[in-house]
């Protein structure tokens, strides 16, 4: 009931935002002799990812964008486990910009042994000026695929049994240099589940948020309600808060979450940690670009 009133809430701001960028799109037109120009919007996240999501922002063309994920156990391990610092998971990330709108992705996580890939592709850009569209919209596609070993080697074991995927829709908008959100309905589809009662196709509806702190640091946060989970599965709905660190090339974030896994099939469908039960786990992601194309 929480989640529906602040969705609700959410909604009715943003729609009264956009209700207002149109007038001040319109009033700024009028008493000018300038022709004006149709500017486009960029920078409503510091990086391609809000933390776990994936932001309604692209690699720039010509761009290679590395990328290090690291996260450690629960925090109420106690002192014995150093606060979850002694256990670690981590993923490997080329992310890649072919076009001003499009980018892929490659990673390789040690959790399950995963490979994974993405693709991202801008709809509309968010912009102002003649012909301008207050939101951005963008569909992002992806697979996973475990290299874990088959535990039950007695049955007739498919390679199609490891393969995952999901698909997502990003609707989004910088609403001012200092707070950005957007919305992320997303299905994620499994070839093979852990019981027979378990769906293979779990619908969810995200949200994430950007809130500027100062010139380099933000607070960002991103969460997902999944509306068709095996309540008897128990998983959780993933959560995560943290703070983007800009540092010329590189980009920090630091966080706390429950999810341990860095891809979509992982802490949407197998997150077993509860904020409520202080299953909360510290990571960074660390961002790294690189120009391997020149500039047009």
């Amino acid at each position: 009931m929480l989640f529906r009133k602040l969705a609700l809430l959410a909604v009715t701001l943003t729609w009264l935002s956009l209700v207002k960028a149109q007038e001040e799109d319109l009033l700024s037109l009028v008493g000018s002799d300038e022709k004006p120009e149709k500017q486009y919007v960029d920078y409503a996240f510091k990086s391609s990812r809000v933390i776990m999501s994936h932001s309604m922002e692209l690699i720039r063309p010509g761009v290679m964008d590395l990328r290090i994920l690291h996260r450690f156990g629960n925090i109420n391990k106690g002192i014995y486990e150093m606060f979850g610092l002694d256990n670690a998971s981590m993923r490997l990330g080329f992310d890649f910009g072919l076009s001003k709108n499009l980018m892929i992705g490659i990673g390789r996580s040690t959790n399950k042994k995963e490979l994974d890939g993405f693709f991202k592709y801008r709809l509309i850009h968010q912009s102002h000026g003649p012909g301008s569209i207050p939101f951005s919209l963008l569909f992002v596609g992806g697979s996973s695929m475990t290299l874990l070993k088959f535990t039950d080697t007695t049955r007739k074991n498919y390679f199609s049994s490891r393969l995952g995927y999901y698909g997502q829709m990003i609707l989004g908008r910088k609403f001012s240099e200092s707070f950005s959100l957007q919305f992320m309905p997303t299905v994620v589809h499994r070839n093979l589940v852990p019981r027979p009662e378990d769906p293979n196709d779990v619908f969810a509806a995200g949200i994430a948020t950007r809130v500027k702190l100062s010139k380099r640091i933000s607070l960002n946060v991103d969460y997902y309600y999944r509306l068709n989970p095996n309540p008897a599965d128990g998983t959780k709905n993933p959560l995560s808060v943290g703070f983007d660190i800009e540092t010329g090339g590189h980009v920090f974030q630091l966080h706390f979450t429950n999810a341990s896994g860095m891809n979509e099939k992982v802490f949407l469908l197998e997150t077993t940690n509860d904020w409520a039960k202080g299953d909360i786990q510290f990571g960074f992601n660390i961002s790294r670009s690189f120009q391997l194309k020149k500039k047009k």
